[in-house]
């Protein structure tokens, strides 16, 4: 995507080959701003700090996190270390944990001395593949909303359509999730318009979804948290996408925290709710996402505190709590499959239920399952090391 007319991505490898360069997302809207990676620890530190962002994003950032570890110390404790540092950065997006297992596949059988070219070699190869995921859901994305907008009475305006949290290209290598299917549309001639919940106490929605749509001229609204059942109630929504940090292999989706209550209110209103997702996301190890996956706790702080321009220009970070209050922060929430309408993946569009899923990954479900068809598949050839032996074995748990 671009900024001010120029490509970029929120990760990149510099001139040098040996630098990794990040767009710092806490500083956006207000500012843009670069920071360079040189060492395993500050990686770890970007992803900790939510300087990077968004599942896929994690884990491309894990991967070069890896790159940069073995140009420090590639033995065989190094890289034990190396993943063990960067595996407890963030404990829900398991985007973090696939990515580093397939880092530690890589790795693990080749001399020290081979091991940082390898590495380099690997992480741009895990980026690339992002980019290839998000832009083939964006077009499966796509015919959803052309089936929605053929469906409506002519003259019926642009079709508009909810998300929540930040699921564009700040959060992936490129294209991004929920937001790559908006992007093809609009670039298609549609008219669409977005509602863009602002999402706290982050405000990633309002910081990053809205920046980004703006500076791709997509049409977009910001409306705090709760106005989204209100306008599902007065016909202001047409169909919800939204991105998942971790998916159960029974449909489950674990999103930014709000997520099951935008869910729940397109349910009771008859919208469609679907969520867009890359294979990796999903966490085939776990069955029921509510008592399984770990959700992740954060500061109090970031609910007590938000940062914004002042009136002068500066960019400061004011209390918004009584001094004393306590505050709560969990990041996640899960959104059961029987809400979710369907998801959205590289491969297609499925049902969010396991025979779905795994008519889409039928290497996920033993032999003879691909026989079963549930969904729409294409298949792209994305994951070729998951057609072999040993394809089966747990993928990025967290466990």
């Amino acid at each position: 995507m671009k900024v001010d007319g120029i490509s970029r991505r929120p990760i990149e490898v510099a001139s040098d080959g040996a630098t990794v360069v990040i767009i710092d997302q806490t500083r956006l809207p207000h500012e843009f701003v670069t920071v360079n990676l040189t060492t395993m620890a500050e990686a770890a530190h970007a992803i900790r700090a939510m300087l990077v962002r968004g599942a896929p994003l994690i884990g491309a950032t894990a991967a070069y996190g890896m790159a940069l570890a073995m140009r420090e110390d590639a033995s065989d404790s190094g890289l034990a270390s190396a993943i063990d540092t960067l595996r407890q950065t963030r404990p829900t997006a398991v985007n973090l944990f696939w990515a580093l297992e397939r880092m530690r596949a890589a790795l693990h059988n080749h001399a020290p001395a081979a091991r940082a070219a390898i590495a380099w070699a690997k992480a741009a190869e895990i980026a690339e593949e992002d980019v290839a995921i998000n832009s083939a859901i964006g077009d499966h994305g796509l015919a959803l909303i052309e089936a929605a907008v053929a469906a409506r009475p002519a003259g019926s305006g642009p079709l508009n359509i909810l998300t929540h949290c930040n699921a564009g290209w700040l959060a992936t290598v490129d294209w991004g999730t929920a937001l790559s299917p908006i992007y093809k549309a609009h670039d298609a001639g549609i008219d669409v318009h977005v509602w863009v919940d602002e999402t706290r106490p982050r405000n990633q929605g309002a910081s990053l979804t809205a920046w980004e749509l703006g500076a791709h001229g997509v049409p977009a609204t910001v409306v705090v948290d709760n106005a989204g059942g209100h306008l599902m109630q007065h016909g202001m929504v047409d169909l919800c996408i939204t991105g998942t940090d971790r998916t159960t292999r029974t449909g489950d989706v674990c999103n930014k925290i709000g997520t099951y209550l935008k869910a729940l209110a397109a349910h009771d209103n008859g919208i469609p709710f679907h969520v867009a997702l890359p294979g990796p996301t999903i966490d085939w190890t776990v069955r029921d996402g509510v008592r399984e996956i770990p959700i992740e706790e954060r500061g109090g702080d970031e609910v007590g505190r938000i940062t914004g321009r002042l009136d002068d220009g500066r960019i400061a970070a004011i209390d918004v709590l009584s001094p004393g209050a306590r505050a709560a922060n969990p990041a996640f929430d899960v959104t059961p499959a029987r809400l979710v309408t369907g998801l959205i993946t590289e491969r297609g569009l499925c049902p969010a239920t396991e025979a779905g899923l795994t008519s889409l990954y039928p290497e996920k479900d033993g032999p003879g399952s691909g026989e079963r068809r549930a969904c729409i598949r294409r298949k792209t050839g994305l994951y070729p090391e998951k057609d072999g032996p040993g394809s089966g074995e747990s993928r990025g748990s967290n466990t």
